[in-house]
């Protein structure tokens, strides 16, 4: 197998295998790259090369102009996983975000000083600080070193934020301005089955569980037709990367809230808009008791 793989493609080609055992695929079933990167909430590209890697196994096919089709049984691929490695890259990330809402970290901070404390290089501290920057994160000091955005690690300040979300997002389900694409809402759907289905939650990239949950909220607001809710619902996201990048480690609540999630997908394709915005202000109120708890637990580690 190529050792050029990144781990995110190696983690998407095992993805891929659970849904082939999981269907029950057999010899000769194609595999369209649309509909897994829909349910895989990624786009073509890195299916692509997931798929790559699993035609250097054997697994499956390409056909020329045609795709890539199954090869061996699902029964045959059983015990078969590409293995994932430790990404230096994705674990200063993690550390820093973590030591930075257990309030570890000062709000800003010099690249040495990032270096000598978790003994890290220079390339993979500038990946690593680049993404941050791309993710909203941080933000480079005008003078020198860089800084943590927002700093909202304060339960006052995550309280703030998810009563402002109460009033926001049932309210925009409820919009006079309200019209759901509904191919988009069974497309988030399936994304979210994906995640309910998968035998191994933690084996998911936390940024893709993320973005999933982001996708929903930020879809829901922009069909309330109303570009000043959308811009507010971004913009908490924005923030939620920070507070709540710890919280997608519980396995079982992931499931609970994509559960949630599709019943309020449910209910809005079905035109039941009032028992939608009552499920979404309660689904608000439990994730909001839930990353509570998750904060003042990392606190009291801290």
């Amino acid at each position: 197998m190529t050792q050029t793989a990144t781990a995110s493609g190696r983690r998407l080609a095992n993805q891929i295998l659970d849904l082939i055992r999981e269907a029950k695929f057999e010899p000769g079933h194609h595999l369209r790259e649309q509909q897994l990167a829909d349910m895989a909430g990624v786009s073509r590209t890195p299916v692509r090369a997931a798929m790559k890697l699993l035609c250097e196994l054997g697994i499956i096919e390409t056909r020329r102009n045609q795709g890539f089709f199954l090869v061996k049984p699902y029964d045959e691929i059983q015990r078969i996983s590409i293995d994932v490695p430790a990404s230096s890259d994705q674990d200063l990330y993690e550390q820093l975000v973590r030591d930075r809402i257990a309030g570890k970290l000062p709000e800003s901070l010099t690249q040495i000083e990032i270096s000598q404390r978790y003994d890290v290089d220079r390339n993979v501290l500038s990946r690593t600080l680049l993404r941050l920057s791309e993710d909203g994160l941080i933000a480079r000091n005008k003078g020198h070193g860089w800084s943590f955005l927002p700093t909202l690690n304060t339960d006052v300040a995550l309280s703030n934020g998810y009563r402002f979300r109460l009033m926001i997002e049932p309210g925009g389900l409820l919009s006079e301005g309200f019209q759901a694409d509904k191919s988009a809402l069974r497309r988030l759907r399936q994304q979210h089955m994906f995640l309910i289905s998968h035998p191994d939650i933690l084996g998911v990239d936390g940024r893709q569980i993320f973005d999933t949950d982001a996708s929903f909220h930020e879809t829901l607001a922009e069909f309330s037709g109303n570009i000043f809710v959308l811009q507010s619902i971004v913009q908490q996201n924005r923030l939620r990367r920070l507070l709540e990048f710890g919280s997608y480690t519980n396995k079982q609540r992931v499931r609970e809230w994509c559960g949630e999630h599709v019943e309020i997908i449910d209910a809005v394709l079905d035109g039941r808009m009032a028992e939608a915005a009552e499920m979404m202000r309660h689904h608000l109120q439990s994730a909001y008791e839930n990353v509570l708890n998750k904060v003042s637990k990392i606190s009291k580690a801290g």
